[in-house]
């Protein structure tokens, strides 16, 4: 199919360019012959004899054998001289001398030159009328001059040959040329015809778009190649961005992965989820033509990782507290046994208290469950962990705070009670009214350092001990996302408690 269609180009464009040429010859020639029965119909209009003949008894006797020599000398079919009236004086038929002319002779009896293609006596040809002027510029007859039109057409035609063996030479190289193209572009097309490439990419493009991992393809000049549905639903991205240079679109880490080294499993944020990345040179022959980005969407099995490690810690302090609650149903038993029932309810009522929750923990949150709901989450585990956390007593909560501060809230909050050991203190204070949200999160935790605090909000940055740990560095990078997206301020300074303080503003978008 291919070598058909380059062979029925290379045709069609041979005969369009030998029917150009054909026209252009044909054009030189009339061209040529124009000039010369001008030429020739000027000569015979000025020489002296002709004029002088006109002044005696019979003008044909000195003109017509004039006319004949010029006429076969210049190789034209006819020489015409008449007079002012249009009557011949020369002809190539002697019988037409003395008839009037059969075409029109007012142009050139009336002092101007004319050439064109008028059909006479001997046919149609193509001719040039001069007039004849005396010394004194009298107009006193005109000289005509042509060549019938089957002589130019006989003149073209003995010019066809030698242009219709250029032309076909022409083609067959064309034809071989196409060939030999169409034998190398189907070895590396793998010998397929057009429409089955057009299918194949139809079902790669509808492959990797339904399939639900984001791919993202970079070009070699850094130009995103492909954007899959997957990953523009990832990116945030409302419009195909392909053909667009990668770094007006992808975020910095995104980016920083496209430009670095091929990686397996990094995770990285986009916007403010989170991503695991996969990163694969794209090569041709052995020949980098660009990088493969895959992403996964891990924002909730981040969360659910972090819960994991979290329900690791408290699986080992139940499994110390199974073998001290062992022994306390050994005492309890045994002053049962000996009768002292009293006490063993003191002793009950001694040991069994320190697990109760305080009710204020989310006193000041009733004007929003979920916040109430988060707070009482996260001081159930923290209790579990060992950790006490309060509620600052100058919280107050006047209206909901909305999505962006709860994600705010227990980022802070996990990575304060990951901060603090067993039998240390967290404190949070929440303020939300109709101007904003402020968040204040402190510890008796170690704290930040102060060569830290300008980069733990990056991601991968964490000052704490990643083994067991999955995704460390990710929390504190959302909570700065969305204290940049709500145009807010975030804070680090040294806790009374301490440890480390985090202090966020959420401004009131009026979009919660």
């Amino acid at each position: 199919m291919l070598l058909a269609l380059q062979v029925v180009i290379v045709l069609m464009t041979t005969c369009a360019a030998g029917l150009l040429a054909a026209k252009l010859q044909s054009d030189r020639i009339r061209d040529s012959y124009k000039d010369r029965m001008l030429s020739v119909a000027e000569s015979v209009a000025r020489l002296p004899a002709v004029i002088e003949a006109f002044g005696t008894v019979d003008p044909s006797a000195s003109i017509q054998p004039l006319a004949e020599v010029i006429r076969k000398a210049s190789n034209v079919t006819y020489v015409v001289v008449a007079d002012g009236n249009g009557v011949r004086y020369a002809h190539p038929d002697p019988k037409r001398i003395g008839e009037h002319v059969s075409t029109d002779p007012s142009t050139a009896l009336s002092g101007e030159v004319f050439v064109g293609t008028e059909t006479g006596t001997l046919g149609t040809s193509l001719r040039a009328k001069v007039p004849i002027r005396t010394p004194e510029g009298r107009i006193i007859g005109m000289a005509s001059v042509g060549i019938l039109e089957s002589q130019l057409s006989e003149d073209l035609a003995e010019d066809l040959p030698e242009l219709i063996g250029w032309l076909a030479a022409a083609a067959l190289v064309g034809v071989l040329g196409a060939a030999l193209v169409t034998q190398h572009v189907r070895r590396r097309m793998f010998r397929l015809e057009p429409a089955e490439i057009a299918q194949l990419l139809e079902t790669r493009d509808a492959m990797l778009h339904g399939i639900r991992e984001g791919v993202v393809a970079v070009d070699d000049q850094e130009r995103l190649a492909l954007v899959n549905d997957e990953a523009m639903r990832l990116l945030g991205l409302a419009e195909d961005p392909s053909g667009q240079p990668a770094a007006e679109v992808l975020d910095d880490g995104l980016l920083a992965l496209a430009r670095g080294d091929d990686v397996a499993d990094r995770l990285v944020l986009a916007g403010e989820r989170v991503l695991v990345a996969n990163r694969m040179t794209a090569k041709t022959h052995d020949r980098a033509v660009g990088v493969v980005l895959t992403l996964r969407d891990r924002t909730e099995l981040h969360d659910a990782l972090r819960e994991l490690d979290g329900q690791r810690t408290v699986t080992e302090v139940l499994r110390a507290q199974a073998h001290e609650f062992s022994n306390h149903l050994h005492v309890i038993g045994g002053l049962l046994e000996l009768d002292r029932g009293p006490d063993a309810v003191a002793y009950i009522e001694r040991v069994g208290g320190a697990g109760s929750l305080t009710a204020d923990i989310i006193d000041g949150a009733n004007a929003d469950p979920a916040l109430a709901a988060l707070l009482l989450a996260k001081s159930s585990t923290a209790h579990e962990r060992g950790v006490e956390l309060r509620l600052d007593p100058g919280s107050s909560v006047d209206i909901r705070a909305g999505d962006d501060a709860l994600t705010v809230l227990g980022n802070l909050v996990d990575n304060a009670v990951d901060a603090v050991e067993t039998g240390g203190t967290v404190r949070v204070l929440v303020r939300s009214s109709a101007s904003g949200v402020r968040v204040v999160v402190d510890d008796d935790g170690p704290g930040v350092a102060e060569s830290q605090r300008g980069r733990i909000f990056d991601l991968g940055v964490s000052s704490k001990d990643a083994q067991g740990a999955h995704g460390r560095g990710i929390g504190l990078a959302l909570v700065s996302r969305v204290v940049t997206r709500r145009s807010g301020r975030v804070a680090i300074t040294d806790s009374e408690l301490g440890g480390a303080s985090f202090d966020v503003w959420l401004p009131e978008t009026g979009n919660r």
